[in-house]
């Protein structure tokens, strides 16, 4: 697929190619080939139409598919991949190629997730989810830039200010170089803080303090400082800037994540808070669309995959699966052992088993995987069972 068309493929089941030819990424030109695939339907029976992109540039595509009644199935781009160069010359790619194997895998294939359309809370949660994860992204560059330009020209204030905090972003808007930290002196700095919202005395203080100190211990004027430290201030309006929209988008997603028929329950569950509970109902649409936990498990790459050859057989951990689903499941695992007794007491447990910490957050989200899935079968929120006590 490109952004101005699709390639559709077609076969019968026995593998002979009915047409092939490109459809333009327009509401008549899908609307044509929809009428191609239901005749093909009346004539053929069943179509199955394997989409390698699901959202996105083949949103329309799919809306359109579904409306007409015609089973959609995705078929993952690296499967599209990985088969087509199991074939002659499959190292050269094209749109034909890939629009045939994704075909040959639907013919061949009873195990491709079927798709629906999703309802309108999950498209809102996937659009916010992936807007956050974007402006996270943007900080983590812009912090790191701003962290090497100021090391260039001021390295002992980079080492005192936290451009990840509120307090450190509004005195980098104003004070960068050390000339003009010792200018403006402690008394000025910490005025000027408080004044633009540092809400704590002695935070401003501290921080002032801080950095006039750094600016003491260097003397010289380094080549290119002007023009460094008016980057700096603009990085760090721009994280500030940032951060503001970033606690928007949080207030958005906690609203949206109440509002859904599943917010609640999914909360429930220790370590999952409105964020990552958002990004779960985003990746995963509907939990009926696995038929067990340990298919969930597999789907978030945290359940052990076994390896077996000839006289071989062992466990190893997942390479695979969603990446955001794992991701989920280890964060709210982490966060977990530090608020939720029962699940400290698994971690300490496999950590005593001789298992190494990230060993031991797998284990747990693995735990999580079944808890979760168990909650949302049964509609039953989460519920605290104390430890039993025996009595001699």
């Amino acid at each position: 697929m490109a952004k101005d068309f699709h390639w559709l493929a077609v076969t019968d089941d026995r593998g002979r190619p009915l047409f092939n030819h490109r459809v333009d990424n327009t509401p008549e030109a899908i609307a044509n080939a929809v009428t191609e695939l239901l005749a093909i339907q009346d004539e053929h029976g069943q179509v199955a139409v394997g989409l390698d992109i699901l959202g996105g540039i083949a949103s329309l595509l799919t809306a359109m598919l579904l409306a007409e009644g015609l089973r959609c199935v995705h078929v993952p781009g690296l499967t599209v991949n990985r088969a087509r160069r199991g074939t002659r010359g499959g190292e050269n790619k094209s749109d034909p190629r890939d629009a045939k194997t994704i075909a040959e895998q639907v013919m061949l294939r009873d195990d491709l997730r079927v798709v629906d359309l999703p309802d309108e809370q999950t498209v809102e949660l996937r659009l916010l989810v992936s807007h956050r994860t974007t402006l996270v992204k943007e900080a983590t560059a812009r912090t790191s830039r701003l962290r090497d330009l100021l090391t260039g020209i001021h390295p002992g204030l980079e080492r005192v200010v936290d451009p990840t905090l509120k307090s450190g972003l509004i005195l980098l808007s104003r004070y960068v170089t050390p000339d003009e930290i010792r200018r403006a002196g402690t008394a000025r700095i910490t005025a000027y803080l408080r004044r633009h919202g540092v809400s704590k005395q002695t935070t401003a203080q501290a921080l002032a303090e801080a950095a006039v100190t750094a600016a003491r211990a260097q003397k010289p004027s380094l080549p290119g400082e002007r023009r460094t430290a008016a980057l700096v201030r603009e990085l760090a309006d721009e994280l500030a800037a940032g951060k503001a929209r970033l606690k928007a988008l949080e207030a958005e997603i906690e609203e949206l994540v109440t509002a859904h028929p599943d917010g609640a329950l999914i909360r429930s569950l220790p370590g999952m808070g409105a964020v990552l509970t958002a990004e779960f109902i985003a990746a995963i649409g509907d939990i009926h669309r696995f038929p067990s936990a340990d298919a969930l498990a597999a789907a978030s790459g945290v359940a052990p995959v076994l390896t077996q050859s000839g006289k071989v057989r062992y466990s190893r951990s997942a390479t695979g699966g969603d990446k955001a689903l794992k991701r989920v499941f280890y964060q709210a695992s982490f966060c977990s052992i530090q608020r939720d007794p029962t699940s400290r007491a698994y971690y300490d447990r496999k950590r005593a088993e001789g298992k190494r910490h990230h060993q031991a957050l797998i284990a747990l989200a693995r735990r999580k995987v079944n808890v979760l899935y168990a909650m949302l079968r049964d509609r039953q929120p989460f519920q605290h069972r104390p430890p039993l006590h025996l009595v001699a």
